[in-house]
């Protein structure tokens, strides 16, 4: 198995991620202490954008370290690939 594209900013998603992760506890806690409708929403939209974020720069990553070094059928099913994985995240 090659290494992944992310390998090199590997902490830096690490560390994001942990930071989402502590935001959908904070959400939890809110919704257990009945907090407003409005700002547990707000809150729901950070975390959404922080995700995505996340995938944005694992998604350039990707295009750099897989689909730009390969060629023919290759890069047409990686290109295929990280179209659909765009789509994904684009209906999210």
């Amino acid at each position: 198995m090659s290494t992944p594209g992310y390998s090199g900013s590997k902490a830096s998603h690490l560390a994001r991620l942990k930071r989402v992760e502590g935001q959908v506890r904070g959400i939890a806690r809110m919704v257990e202490e009945d907090k407003y409708c409005i700002d547990v929403l707000t809150q729901v939209s950070a975390a959404t954008k922080a995700l995505q974020a996340v995938a944005l720069g694992l998604l350039d990553e990707h295009m750099a370290h897989c689909v730009a070094p390969a060629t023919g059928d290759e890069q047409a099913a990686k290109l295929k690939e990280a179209s659909e994985a765009i789509a994904r995240l684009v209906r999210s």
